[in-house]
């Protein structure tokens, strides 16, 4: 998930370029008038190399980025679904998860259901889909939304242990639409969830 190396493959590239075009001069010499048209072969390692470099600029978020991002997308959302059952009503392994606005919503929705004396029992059976359905890149920020397809059993209880909602036999599948972002120019290669879609 961390765009690091392919900032990498730019530099080498651009590097490469520099460095066939110094060369390219030394052969050729410094043009001081009309010499005719360039040799077409160096023309075209020239275009290529140019190519190259344009599209790792342009391409920030390829076929195989997008599969190294899901993979990470998956685990983040089962781990801030199951964090939903944890006991004490904190939001612990998901804090460095979410945004400051997401993290505030999901930790006042838990201040409510504790202070209703309810908890939620959460088991994550899966996710059956995860589908990158936009990206969107604004100056050095990359957002990503991301439709998900689970399946979870779950149940809100009271403090007797009565069942409010929900089924702890049925599977349930769920859909969620999320949004994750991360800033490019950073070192961290963690994403964020900063918004939910309805």
């Amino acid at each position: 998930m961390s765009y690091s190396f392919e900032y990498i493959d730019i530099i080498l590239l651009a590097m490469i370029a520099g460095f066939i075009f110094l060369r390219l001069r030394g052969i050729l010499g410094k043009r001081t008038g009309y010499e005719g048209k360039t040799n077409p072969q160096f023309q075209e390692i020239i275009e290529k190399i140019n190519t190259d470099v344009k599209e790792k600029l342009n391409d920030n978020f390829d076929e195989t980025a997008q599969k190294e991002f899901l993979k990470g997308a998956k685990i983040a959302y089962e781990t801030i679904i199951t964090d939903f059952s944890d006991d004490d009503n904190k939001l612990i392994k998901s804090k460095p998860l979410l945004s400051k606005k997401i993290y505030d919503q999901f930790n006042q929705a838990l201040k409510e259901r504790s202070n209703r004396g309810h908890y939620a029992e959460i088991t994550f059976i899966g996710v059956n889909s995860a589908d990158v359905k936009e990206h969107k890149k604004t100056n050095s920020i990359l957002k990503v939304t991301v439709d998900f397809v689970g399946e979870v059993i779950t149940c809100i209880k009271d403090k007797d242990k009565k069942i409010i909602s929900g089924d702890p036999e049925k599977i349930k599948k769920i859909y969620d639409t999320w949004v994750f972002s991360r800033d490019t120019r950073s070192t961290n290669p963690n994403w964020q969830l900063v918004d939910i879609l309805t």
